[in-house]
Parts: structure tokens; C-alpha cells; sequence
């Protein structure tokens, strides 16, 4: 089912960008700058992108529009560019040198469009030497460092999903550089290229780290540290039905809070001598082990000892708070996060649901000025 153009919602109402498809990172910056309300196009190729899911639950799809383009047919290219002369910013996710054997790198782009912002999304950048190799989030964020600082000491680092590289020091990243860009080319009308890397975003991440590294106040290992489980007071203990609460009590007023609701007391001079540390964290988790998840979330309840239950995906949508913020929606039968921040003159809005791909051939072709998408477009509007 085809969808009608996206406008008047949100700060990027009238912003239109091109997607080329990928997976992962670049599927999510688009999707971001989709909620903000950016006309996005998403360009398909035939048969999909490899580890893709059932389109009709990619909600990283949503707010978007598509339409399929074959490359590497003789007038595949000629269609990305005239989307390109059209729009704002691309984005496109391939290893360094394919999109301009494509033929629709940003010389290609460019030349159609000067204003033009062209993103590029990938792991290792577009040079170096391991810019031409294959890769994925844990293997980048491995490099930077910041996966060997997260999990116990003595036990392998902790995978953090795919949070961590490709969407954080990723798509984030990539997001704040073609939206700087497009400041830039619009005072300017010059466009030019963003290479977003996972590597170089993921390691900006841990800029305040390195700081205190240099510092003396950060230790070069894991679970050592004041942030990274190393500290008692800040971290995870398990309840008596196998649940857990998150703790994170670092100020001293905080701390005390914390100490008088676990009964705990006496420890209160343990909070700034390392030694008792390891007997702070034993007698805190013995009272944790006492009571269930939901006794102790009830205890912290409407207190400022900076303690929350661990909740799953499936029941984080159901916290009273975060479904008096309206964080978590609904919408066509899949629960999800609402698009994010939030704008008090341009409000953004979950328009319409994963784009399923070619659906919107017709509508793009119309509202973007080029007929010929419809004729190269195998699955175009049809019903």
C-alpha cells in the first residue's frame, strides 16, 4: 500500500534525504531523521538486504517511503541520481569504492547536486587499513577500547547488543554530521561528504573516560572503575526471585539514602574507603537476595537512593513513568519507542509503519518530479 508524501511533522519537515539500503546503522540514522519529520526515500534493491527481517517489523522502516532500484541494471544509476538532484542529503552505507563503482558515489551525486550532503556510514571509515574489510559492531567497538571496559573482572568482556558501535558511536554520529553539513550547505550552498566511521565515533564516546585515564582516576581495566560495576554503589544486584535492581547512589546524600532504606547504616563510612569495598558489596547483596524485584521497587519508590528495577524489553513499555511519557507506542500492531527528542514548536510523530519496499513508487515518482521511477521500479504502486 502506497503512502502519501510525509509533511508538516516535525523540525525536518521538508528536508529530503535518500537512503541507499543497507542494514544496520544506516537503516537507523535514516529512521531518525525520518522522525524528525525529513521526507525520506528509502531505495531498495531487489530480493532485499541480506540479514534483513520481515519488512512489515523492521520499525527502523517506519516514516519512510520506498522504492526499488536496480543498480546494477543499465539505467539503475541514472534513478538514484535523479533522486539525488533532488534531495538534501544520502546516505549510504556500502565498503569504501563501491558506491562509485555504482556509479552513484558523491562525485556521481554531486555533480547533479553541489548542495548536496552526502553521508557515508561505515565501521572501520573510508581510509586506513582495515577500511576495506569486513566487519561488524562487536569488532569495532572492540578496537576503540570501550568493549574491553564493560563486564566483570576475570570473565570475558560483555556484548552490549549492537548499541554500543552501530547506533551510538554510529548512526548518531553520522546524524549530527549530514545534519551540521546541511546547516553549512545552506548558508553556503556547497554540500560536501561526512565519513562516519563506528571506530571514530564509538572512541569519541569515551572521551570523558580518557580524561580521567590521564588523570589517574580511571584504572585500564574492567570492573575496577567508579562507572563500570567496580564500585558497589554503582551497579547491579540480583533479588530473590532471580530479578534485579539497578543501584546507582554516588552522591553522598544519595548513598545515605540507599544505606538507611537497605537497613544498612553502619556502612556508611565504607562509601570512601576502597578496602571495605568488597565487604560493602557482599552485605548489600545479601539484603538485595532477601526480598523479590517487586519488594524492593516498592521500597525505593518515590525515594532519591537512585534505585530502579532491570526491566525487560516486554516490560518497559508498561512503567508507570515511561507510559505517562507516551516513551513506548503502538502502531500497527508492534510496540516501540516513540520517535526521540521531543519539540515544543515542531512536534514529530510516528506517521506510518515499516515502508514496505517498492510500495511507494508512485508517490515518490509524483512527488519528486520523476516520472521514469515508475517504469524502472519492477514492484511499483499497484494496489
Amino acid at each position: 500500500m502506497s503512502t502519501a508524501a510525509p509533511a508538516g511533522y516535525g523540525p525536518l519537515s521538508g528536508v529530503r534525504v535518500v537512503e541507499l539500503a543497507g542494514i544496520g546503522p544506516g537503516p537507523f540514522a535514516a529512521m531518525l531523521l525520518a522522525d524528525l519529520g525529513a521526507d525520506v526515500v528509502r531505495v531498495d534493491r531487489p530480493g532485499g538486504p541480506g540479514l534483513a527481517i520481515d519488512p512489515a517489523h523492521d520499525v527502523t522502516n517506519r516514516n519512510k517511503r520506498s522504492v526499488v532500484v536496480d543498480l546494477k541494471a543499465p539505467d539503475g544509476p541514472a534513478r538514484v541520481l535523479d533522486l539525488a538532484a533532488r534531495a538534501d542529503i544520502l546516505l549510504e552505507g556500502y565498503r569504501p569504492g563501491v558506491a562509485e563503482r555504482l556509479g552513484v558515489g558523491p562525485a556521481d551525486c554531486r555533480a547533479r547536486n553541489p548542495r548536496l550532503v552526502y553521508g557515508r556510514m561505515t565501521g572501520w571509515g573510508q581510509d586506513g587499513p582495515l577500511a576495506h574489510r569486513a566487519g561488524h559492531d562487536v569488532a569495532y567497538i572492540a578496537l576503540t577500547g570501550t568493549l574491553g571496559m564493560i563486564g566483570r573482572p576475570g570473565e570475558p568482556p560483555a556484548v552490549p547488543a549492537n548499541l554500543l558501535g552501530d547506533y551510538a558511536g554510529g548512526s548518531l554520529y553520522l546524524v549530527v554530521g549530514v545534519l551540521a553539513a546541511l546547516h553549512h550547505a545552506r548558508a553556503t550552498g556547497t554540500g560536501q561528504v561526512v565519513d562516519a566511521a563506528i571506530v571514530d565515533g564509538t572512541a569519541h564516546l569515551s572521551a570523558m573516560i580518557h580524561g580521567m585515564l590521564a588523570a589517574g582516576g580511571w584504572q585500564d581495566r574492567r570492573g575496577a572503575n567508579l562507572l563500570d560495576g567496580g564500585c558497589p554503589y554503582y551497579g547491579t544486584y540480583e533479588t530473590a526471585d532471580g530479578g534485579y535492581m539497578a543501584v546507582g547512589a554516588l552522591e553522598e546524600q544519595f548513598y545515605e539514602e540507599f544505606l538507611r532504606l537497605l537497613d544498612l547504616e553502619d556502612l556508611a563510612p565504607a562509601r570512601r574507603d576502597v578496602t571495605r569495598w568488597e565487604e560493602l558489596r557482599e552485605r548489600i547483596a545479601a539484603r538485595f537476595k532477601s526480598r523479590t524485584r517487586a519488594e524492593w521497587t516498592a521500597v525505593f519508590e518515590g525515594t532519591d537512593a537512585c534505585v530502579a528495577p532491570v526491566l525487560s524489553l516486554r516490560e518497559a513499555p508498561h512503567h508507570p513513568h515511561l507510559t505517562a511519557r507516551g516513551t513506548f507506542t503502538d502502531h500497527g500492531g508492534i510496540t516501540q519507542p516513540a520517535p526521540a527528542p521531543r519539540f515544543s514548536a515542531t512536534p514529530t510523530a510516528l506517521r506510518t509503519g515499516p515502508a514496505r519496499p517498492g510500495a511507494d513508487t508512485a508517490s515518490v515518482a509524483s512527488d519528486w518530479g520523476i516520472p521514469a521511477l515508475v517504469n524502472d521500479d519492477p514492484v511499483a504502486d499497484g494496489d
